[in-house]
């Protein structure tokens, strides 16, 4: 089958570590299930990979992509949840550490992709295969962020560090569907258009005072970690998940014992957070926006437009 895999690492240009050809086809296991792909989405994940984050030499080739969606063998149309072991142990050791698909196995930007059965989710007729693979990373991890972890209701007020990525505008999405005051920042004046078009309360330059938040969403780290911290109210809750920019430091620990913030960490959403937020896009018709798709064997394009982060929304990879 053809995949797009990353053949090396490159921390100064990823794309040259990308490679798209034939791999090995997965092969039929107890309790697992194959599935032809017919979109997956692009994620900075995959970025972090080809600069050899997470992975080792030794686990090379490794096919990329953590989101999917597509078909079983029975005709099944399902999205993939891409988180394989930990706490739930379906399909796999139950003591197996945590991992995201193509850390320890193949990824979605492929023909056919290999996941525990449990990992799959019915795909609701409302949303096409391209709109599904948009949201087992991006969109699950803002969801989680916002009704789970940040626990956001109606009429709240909530922070968006970073609008243009797959989770800044599904929080936009998400938030503004739900009644939430959604106020985000960019550098962007173009991006900080769009955020309003989207349902943005109000969108502002990086470090611009805004009014305090309940909820602010952290996933770029030492850019904007000060601001997150300046930016919610006392008691409120900064949910963080990324460091984009990398760590923050230093991490104004006064401020935050003495505001009493609560500052909780997540990754991804589980199995039922995923179910949950496909019922929530069908049933609002709120859907994920899609910068850009392109073919499989297109993959180069696709990572480069990443890599510059040209893309406003998931970028979709069509086998």
């Amino acid at each position: 089958m053809i995949a797009a895999y990353a053949a090396r690492f490159s921390s100064d240009d990823p794309v040259s570590a990308l490679e798209v050809g034939e791999r090995p086809a997965p092969e039929a296991r107890e309790n697992w299930s194959v599935v032809d792909v017919r979109a997956a989405a692009l994620n900075h994940h995959d970025v972090w990979t080809l600069r050899g984050v997470g992975i080792r030499a030794e686990q090379l080739p490794m096919t990329l992509g953590t989101d999917a969606a597509g078909v079983t063998a029975d005709g099944r149309e399902v999205v993939v949840h891409g988180v394989i072991g930990g706490a739930s142990g379906h399909g796999v050791g139950a003591d197996e550490p945590r991992s995201l698909l193509s850390e320890r196995y193949p990824g979605t930007l492929a023909e056919q992709v290999a996941v525990p059965t449990w990992n799959l989710v019915d795909k609701p007729a409302e949303l096409s295969f391209v709109e599904a693979a948009c949201l087992p990373t991006a969109w699950l991890t803002a969801y989680r962020m916002l009704f789970r972890s940040g626990g956001a209701t109606p009429g709240q007020r909530v922070l968006v560090q970073g609008a243009g990525g797959g989770l800044a505008t599904a929080a936009i999405l998400l938030g503004a569907a739900a009644g939430l005051e959604v106020v985000v920042t960019s550098r962007s004046e173009e991006r900080r258009a769009r955020a309003l078009t989207l349902g943005a309360a109000a969108a502002v330059e990086p470090g611009a005072r805004v009014p305090r938040a309940d909820v602010v969403l952290e996933s770029v780290g030492k850019a904007t970690w000060s601001h997150s911290v300046r930016s919610v109210r006392p008691g409120g809750t900064i949910v963080v998940a990324g460091a984009t920019s990398g760590d923050a430091e230093p991490a104004e620990l006064t401020r935050i014992f003495f505001q009493e913030i609560t500052v909780v960490g997540t990754t991804m959403g589980t199995r039922d957070d995923l179910g949950h937020l496909l019922a929530f896009l069908a049933r609002t018709g709120v859907r994920p926006l899609v910068d850009s798709t392109f073919a499989l064997t297109d993959a180069h394009v696709a990572v480069q437009r990443l890599v510059d982060g040209d893309q406003f929304g998931k970028i979709v990879l069509e086998p």
